[in-house]
């Protein structure tokens, strides 16, 4: 059924998937209500709770990088494996957190833990997957975890109604429940352990927890994932509050977008990668950038339709939108995962959360002020966002050969559309740019 829908065959790493399949069902259940959940079980004010995340989450984006190092020291299945044992145990002393100091203590280290098992995640993909699926493998990992966000959204809808201190503290345990569940599944995958240590030359590679940053091919695909990533901001911050407030459209609007969204990837991302299949990186990254500016321009041009015209054009706007989604997503997530050297992948994942961190801070504050100045605004600045993409685009196609190459599967192993000429700065990936 899964090759059908064109996803990779699973295989031996069935416990692996269950895994993320239960990890992301326990998030869906938690995203909608992570504030909601302190704002209604304590009597800290909106306010206060809104610094207490936002220090949280200011010192845990120091921490990052440093966890790439542990992935690379411990292996991947460990990191994931510490990941969800030290999210289970944040969240199960949440029900204890009443003040300001413990609030911001207990989110700081749900998030570490958090980001060390997606920092890991990356690197176990490399290890369960061959070089010419990798497309496959995170189109793949995409959907379940749409998939699994969407269930668990229905679930916390569930509490919101009934809106009771159980029902908030159900969810909480739950989420802790889910981890623990993921955990004991990854105990019994084989794949991930401590690698063995590389060697160039006799020496053994070493490389500080920043040293992603000093590989200028890296660095770029860094800067397109952030523009990548504040360009999916748009879908929660933007788009509510325009259809809403600014288009005046039905309350429903918003919901029936994420449905699109949520269901149009659950079903057909490995469809897409499919048809991606033999098309070189560089142009199905660039076909992404049209994609997200087309359903821009429409979300702009249904602020001068009727409420009927303007639902319908939102609507089809969505699904172009969510195209360009499943068009990046594989394959920067393939990029950010086969690139970098095998010993140091960890520390090189490790900085693309960074980017996502990055736009997750940046989107609410940025787009709230476009909203505010109107409908040109509101889209022209995420439209100018993705020139930038664009222009990235082209900048890491110089930079890195991988993305001068084709999206490729099992049936179709990697070959060259594009010459490809040889980089030394990658034969030796710990030597620093020149240029800085």
């Amino acid at each position: 059924m899964l090759q059908r829908l064109g996803f990779p065959d699973v295989g031996a790493h069935r416990r692996f998937v269950s895994a993320l399949a239960i990890d992301a069902l326990g998030s869906g259940i938690w995203m909608p209500l992570s504030l909601l959940y302190f704002l209604h079980e304590t009597s800290l004010s909106l306010v206060r709770l809104g610094l207490a995340m936002t220090v949280a989450n200011a010192a845990a984006f120091v921490v990052v990088p440093y966890l790439g190092v542990l992935v690379d020291r411990w292996g991947p299945r460990v990191a994931m494996q510490a990941g969800n044992a030290g999210a289970a145990a944040a969240f199960l002393l949440y029900p204890f957190a009443h003040s300001l100091p413990s609030v911001t203590v207990l989110v700081f280290c749900a998030t570490v833990t958090r980001q060390a098992f997606w920092s890991a995640l990356g690197p176990m993909v490399t290890l369960v997957s061959s070089s010419g699926e990798r497309e496959l493998w995170f189109g793949f990992l995409q959907a379940m975890r749409n998939a699994g966000y969407g269930v668990g959204g229905v679930l916390s809808a569930v509490a919101l109604t009934i809106g009771s201190g159980a029902a908030y503290q159900s969810v909480v345990v739950a989420n802790a429940v889910s981890y623990v569940v993921a955990l004991l599944l990854m105990l019994g995958v084989a794949v991930g352990g401590r690698p063995l240590s590389s060697t160039i030359t006799g020496h053994r590679v070493r490389g500080s927890a920043w040293v992603a940053f000093s590989d200028r091919g890296y660095r770029t695909l860094i800067a397109v994932i952030f523009c990548y990533a504040l360009a999916t901001m748009t879908l929660n911050v933007s788009m509510p509050v325009y259809f809403v407030d600014s288009l005046g459209l039905p309350g429903w609007t918003p919901g029936t977008v994420f449905v699109i969204n949520t269901v149009m990837i659950g079903v057909g991302q490995g469809l897409v990668v499919r048809a991606m299949t033999g098309s070189v990186r560089r142009r199905v990254l660039q076909a992404a950038v049209a994609f997200t500016v087309a359903s821009y321009a429409m979300f702009y041009v249904a602020h001068a339709l009727s409420v009927v015209g303007g639902v319908a054009l939102v609507l089809v706007a969505a699904l172009v939108y969510t195209l360009a989604e499943m068009t990046a997503g594989p394959v920067v997530a393939a990029l950010s995962a086969e690139t970098p050297p095998p010993d140091q992948r960890g520390r090189y994942m490790a900085a693309t959360q960074l980017a996502w961190s990055a736009s997750a801070a940046v989107a609410p504050l940025l787009y709230s002020w476009l909203l505010d100045l109107g409908p040109l605004a509101a889209w022209g600045g995420p439209a100018l966002v993705c020139l930038l993409w664009l222009l990235l685009i082209e900048v890491l196609a110089r930079r890195m050969p991988q993305v001068r190459r084709p999206v490729t599967n099992l049936a179709e192993p990697e070959t060259a559309i594009e010459a490809v000429p040889p980089d030394p700065a990658r034969t030796l990936p710990l030597a620093r740019d020149p240029d800085g």
